[in-house]
């Protein structure tokens, strides 16, 4: 299935950290204009459209979100059955946590790579201890591809804490995420 680029299109490169306006469309390539103003050429099979804002997508990143806990009690509390139903927790779904710079300050144009690094992974640590304190049994971390260094440090960081981790769903996140599975301990 062949994708139609249009002009004015949102999109984002595949392998790479780019996001734009398509400006031009030609059999072979896409021109696209980046965030900054930069013109890029790249084959359509090197992009995909964006359909929503990632912005819009992080309203529900947060498990402690009103909108989104109040749409999981009203779809749970519809369903009557006369089975035991799980309890809310197992029906949850895992929080999200999206460690790209760009959602974690307003400009990193001023910060090297270690300076960015340091504040994802800080950002990681407390958003792991939050879902530990609160019982919440698993939490997504979504790191994006990149070269690995963000992914890396993650695995050191999740060996100091009762947790298992793998790879999160590719349907959902593609290779971009790592699920957090937390051991609830009940004595605690």
């Amino acid at each position: 299935m062949r994708k139609k680029f249009k002009i004015g299109d949102k999109v984002a490169v595949i392998d790479d950290v780019i996001k734009g306006t398509v400006v031009a469309v030609h059999p072979t390539k896409i021109i696209i204009k980046s965030s900054d103003d930069f013109p890029f050429e790249f084959a359509p099979n090197e992009l995909v459209i964006i359909k929503e804002n990632q912005a819009n997508l992080s309203k529900y990143s947060d498990i402690t979100n009103d909108i989104l806990i109040e749409k999981i009690e009203n779809s749970t509390s519809k369903k009557k059955n006369k089975f035991k139903l799980a309890s809310k927790k197992d029906k949850l779904p895992p929080m999200e946590v999206d460690l790209h710079i760009h959602q974690l300050t307003a400009s990193n144009k001023r910060m090297d790579n270690y300076e960015m690094l340091t504040l994802q992974l800080e950002t990681a640590k407390r958003k792991l201890e939050f879902a530990i304190k609160n019982r919440i049994p698993r939490v997504v971390f979504i790191h994006g591809v990149g070269e690995g260094v963000l992914k890396s440090e993650l695995t050191y960081l999740f060996k100091k804490y009762p947790v298992d981790y793998y790879a999160a769903s590719f349907q959902k996140y593609g290779l971009g995420a790592t699920e957090v599975y937390i051991y609830q301990n009940p004595k605690n």
